[in-house]
C-alpha cells in the first residue's frame, strides 16, 4: 500500500534568470513499512523535498498525499494537527527541551495534542532504543547519540504513519551513527513505521531498503 506519494511536485524560488528550481516536477511513491534513503549532494533539493513531504513548506505546484490525504488542501491549522498526528520528525539538531527529563521530552507531543500517553507502547520504544535508565535525566546529561535516540523515541511515540529524518546522524561519529540508524531500522520494523531519511552519507544510506538519488530537483535513480 502506498503511504506517501508526490505528483508533479515543484518548488521554485525567485523568477526570471535568477529562478532556482529546488524541486522540478518530482513523482515519488513510498510504500507502507519501507525504509527509504534520499541521497543527493548539497543543493540537490533533498531537504526541500523532506520539508514538502512533511508539510513544513508549501509547493509551487503539485501534490503530496500522506496516508490517502492530499495535505496541501488543508488549511494551516488543519495541516499542523495532521502533521502532529501522522508525521514524526527527526532532525540533525535534536531539538530537545533542556528543562524537561527524557521521559517528559518523549511524551511532550502526545500531551500537546491532548491525548493520553500509551505508556506500554512508549516503554516498548524506550526499551528498544536502550533508554530505560536515562528517563529521569536531562538532555545535557546525555551523549549526542543518546540525545538522538531520545529524539527518535519522541518521533515514534505518537505512532506516526511516517517518520521523516533529515541527516539524523550528522552530528554523530561513524560508530554512533551506525548504531542509531540500526536502531531506527529495528524500531521501524517492530512498530510498522515508514521511514524516509535524507543523507549525503553513502555508507548510512546502504542501511535503507531503497535508495533514491536526486540531482537538481529531479530523481535520477530510484
Amino acid at each position: 500500500m502506498t503511504i506517501l506519494q508526490t505528483s508533479g511536485l515543484k518548488k521554485y524560488y525567485g523568477s526570471g534568470d535568477t529562478q532556482v528550481k529546488a524541486l522540478d516536477g518530482m513523482n515519488l511513491n513510498i510504500e507502507q513499512g519501507e525504509f527509504v534513503a534520499i541521497v543527493g549532494t548539497s543543493g540537490s533539493g533533498k531537504s526541500t523535498l523532506l520539508h514538502m513531504l512533511g508539510g513544513l513548506d508549501r509547493p509551487t505546484a503539485g501534490t503530496v498525499t500522506v496516508d490517502g490525504k492530499d495535505i496541501f488542501t488543508l488549511k494551516d491549522e488543519e495541516l499542523t494537527i495532521f502533521r502532529r498526528r501522522k508525521i514524526g520528525f527527526v532532525f540533525q539538531a535534536y531539538n530537545l527541551v533542556p528543562v524537561l527529563s527524557v521521559w517528559e521530552n518523549i511524551v511532550l507531543p502526545i500531551q500537546l495534542d491532548g491525548n493520553k500517553v500509551d505508556t506500554d507502547f512508549v516503554e516498548a520504544v524506550v526499551s528498544t532504543l536502550g533508554l530505560e535508565k536515562k528517563l529521569p535525566s536531562l538532555p545535557n546529561q546525555l551523549s549526542g547519540g543518546q540525545q538522538q535516540r531520545v529524539a527518535i523515541a519522541r518521533a515514534l511515540a505518537t505512532k506516526p504513519a511516517i517518520l521523516l529524518a533529515d541527516e539524523p546522524t550528522g552530528n554523530l561519529d561513524s560508530k554512533t551513527s551506525q548504531d542509531v540508524l540500526s536502531l531506527m531500522k529495528v524500531t521501524g520494523q517492530k512498530f510498522g513505521q515508514t521511514m524516509v531519511m535524507i543523507t549525503h552519507n553513502e555508507e548510512i544510506a546502504q542501511l535503507a531498503d531503497r535508495i533514491i538519488r536526486i540531482e537538481d530537483g529531479r530523481i535520477v535513480e530510484r
